[in-house]
């Protein structure tokens, strides 16, 4: 028997649960009789960013579902890159709050920030989960005072945010799914052989452009040279799996070998139908990483602004921490530095016939 829907009209107010929510900026200032009206935007903006992060989080867990499958299909990529596109659009939202912060100025700040010590945006339990989520490298966390950053955290949240270390994220998942990938199944091929050729060709007519350019003295082609026989060795974090496994070792990569042959298959043969969903999903990651960093800079640059050199009110070195956060909490920056490894499509290898049909979609015309 299918249960009969309430016959009660739903109120927009009660449905939004407005009551609560309107009713939730306490102003510390009020309650010590120093009202600082900047303070209401402070609260708001901030209650804002954790409504926004419970929704990242909650499009975010549904593609750590997705990947969690043995079995992902084309449907299913897709379902993926159109749930990270609304993370991309709502990051965007997140660094245009920024703008609406900065209409308070610093003077306006002092009249409410001792009263908000020690609380800090770094107690986020909800950012936390979200780095953890994505897949931040926990040896690569920039801590101050050399703690951990759970420390700072009460003790519910410290768990809920230990938890999310141990389990699965979804750089890890990223990567199962490059390495089961069909395409990388060739056989015997001399695809890898054709594609150094390629490779090789392209970095000694950059080595000729650099001889034989003449608006650079000659401690400039010195530079470049030298800047260019590091790009030629990047190279082997692709061709050489020696060479990968001691950039892994050292901390210069992380994505295993397997797993970065095939994004970078999937980055130069795009245009094939098959490949569309996939190198959207890895080029959405690539968004989300850089829109948490400008999100990030942007951070600094309003905290510079407002604190100048004062540590913040969590303790933390202000905008000095930030901005190392910046430099340091990107988790698909392989897949960024990926482009390194690209060559133009007219020197692109011919794929093998079977991979060529595998990539591509045959319809057959049923006889009339």
């Amino acid at each position: 028997m299918t249960k009969k829907k309430s016959n009660k009209p739903e109120y927009y107010q009660d449905y939004l649960e407005l009551e609560k929510i309107l009713n939730s900026q306490n102003l510390n200032s009020d309650k010590n009789n120093q009202h600082a009206h900047d303070e209401m935007l402070f609260i708001i903006i901030h209650q804002v960013y954790e409504l926004w992060f419970k929704q990242i989080i909650y499009e975010l867990d549904s593609v750590i579902n997705i990947f969690l499958k043995d079995d992902i299909n084309e449907s299913n990529i897709s379902t993926a890159v159109s749930r990270l596109t609304r993370i991309t659009e709502i990051q965007k939202i997140l660094i245009d709050q920024v703008g609406v912060l900065e209409t308070m100025t610093p003077m306006d700040f002092l009249d409410f920030r001792d009263l908000l010590v020690p609380a800090s945006g770094f107690q986020s339990k909800q950012f936390r989960l979200i780095e953890n989520k994505l897949g931040l490298d926990q040896k690569k966390r920039f801590t101050y005072g050399n703690t951990n950053y759970k420390t700072y955290l009460n003790q519910n949240d410290s768990k809920d945010v230990q938890d999310s270390e141990n389990q699965s994220n979804l750089f890890i998942l990223m990567e199962k799914w490059l390495e089961r990938t069909p395409f990388l199944n060739w056989g015997n091929t001399s695809f890898w052989k054709e594609y150094e050729s390629a490779v090789s060709n392209m970095l000694n007519n950059d080595l000729s452009i650099i001889k034989e350019n003449k608006n650079f003295s000659n401690e400039e082609k010195k530079i470049h040279i030298k800047h260019h026989k590091n790009i030629e060795k990047s190279f082997g974090v692709v061709i050489d799996i020696n060479n990968h496994n001691e950039m892994v070792n050292s901390g210069e990569w992380r994505l295993s070998h397997q797993a970065t042959q095939a994004a970078l298959l999937i980055l130069l043969y795009r245009d094939q139908p098959i490949l569309n969903n996939p190198y959207q999903f890895l080029t959405k990651l690539v968004d989300i990483d850089e829109l948490f960093t400008t999100w990030r800079y942007r951070h600094v640059l309003m905290v510079s602004r407002m604190i100048g050199r004062k540590i913040g009110t969590g303790g933390s070195t202000g905008s000095k921490y930030l901005n190392k956060t910046t430099e340091k909490h990107r988790v698909f920056q392989d897949i960024n530095q990926l482009t390194t490894f690209l060559i133009p499509r007219s020197s692109l290898p011919e794929l093998p016939e079977k991979v060529k049909n595998d990539f591509g979609f045959y319809y057959h015309i049923r006889k009339k």
